[in-house]
């Protein structure tokens, strides 16, 4: 998840990050204390990205050879310093998934054009880079111009100018009151699915045990699986996809979750 389009980074010492600008909810004032204390810690391809948010050794990225190390460096990638710093800020965990899930995450209390530009938005605000359905990269706004980001393998966490040119795609606001996903999934190497079926496309994998909010429930395909057998399946707003209720902590049909439509 590489940063797109030109714009040199600024000064990246810890005095150059910060809350830049007035107004800003106390949990997004937050978030930028906690990834403007990242600063200088090394950008690695999917890291951030384990069980509970935080510093995770990377990935190599078949596509940038600059990733050839990341899988020595302990760090996080774009979306992984987001999620980290929104769950310190919250004490929870609002923001899993990639760059696409958060920019696209039903946390938003409001969403800013690109031809917006910097004007309306505030600290803690997220910006994305990519188009519709395809973000590839996003940070954390600072205010003033700036905004702090893991960009790319091979460079560390920094303040850099806002880019709003090339492929920028706008910005969100996520509210004061983000809620964490009330169930937490177990089992290792665990996929969502696209559809509520095993034979439909993969979406994400669960390395390990994770915090989700679960939208609603259904009963759909029958699934044997871990000595369980249940044909109910949960829908993961922030993934966009569906997972198996075997592999949600809890009864089989969830208790207080809705039925989908």
């Amino acid at each position: 998840m590489a940063a797109p389009g030109p714009g040199e980074p600024v000064a990246a010492g810890a005095a150059a990050c910060g809350v830049l600008a007035p107004g800003a909810s106390a949990v997004a004032e937050g978030a930028v204390r906690a990834a403007c204390e990242q600063i200088g810690v090394w950008y690695t391809w999917g890291g951030g990205h384990g069980p509970e948010p935080g510093p995770t050794y990377g990935t190599v990225d078949p596509t940038d050879p600059a990733s050839e190390h990341d899988p020595e460096r302990l760090g996080f990638d774009c979306s992984g310093l987001v999620r980290y710093a929104y769950a310190r800020a919250t004490g929870r965990d609002p923001l899993p998934g990639n760059a696409g899930h958060q920019f696209g995450t039903p946390q938003a209390v409001a969403r800013f054009g690109p031809e917006q530009g910097t004007g309306p938005l505030l600290p803690g605000d997220l910006l994305a880079w990519g188009q519709a359905g395809a973000v590839h990269h996003i940070a954390v706004y600072l205010g003033a111009g700036k905004m702090v980001e893991a960009r790319q393998s091979g460079t560390r966490i920094m303040v850099s100018d806002v880019r709003l040119g090339g492929d920028y795609a706008g910005a969100v606001r996520i509210g004061a009151d983000a809620q964490q996903g009330t169930f937490s999934t177990w089992g290792t190497d665990v996929w969502t699915h696209t559809e509520p079926s095993t034979g439909s496309a993969r979406v994400h994998r669960f390395a390990g045990p994770t915090r989700v909010r679960v939208q609603c429930q259904k009963h759909a395909e029958t699934v044997t699986a871990e000595g369980y057998t249940n044909d109910a399946w949960s829908y993961l707003p922030e993934y966009g996809a569906w997972i198996t209720n075997i592999y949600i902590q809890g009864p089989a049909w969830l208790d207080g979750v809705p039925t989908c439509p």
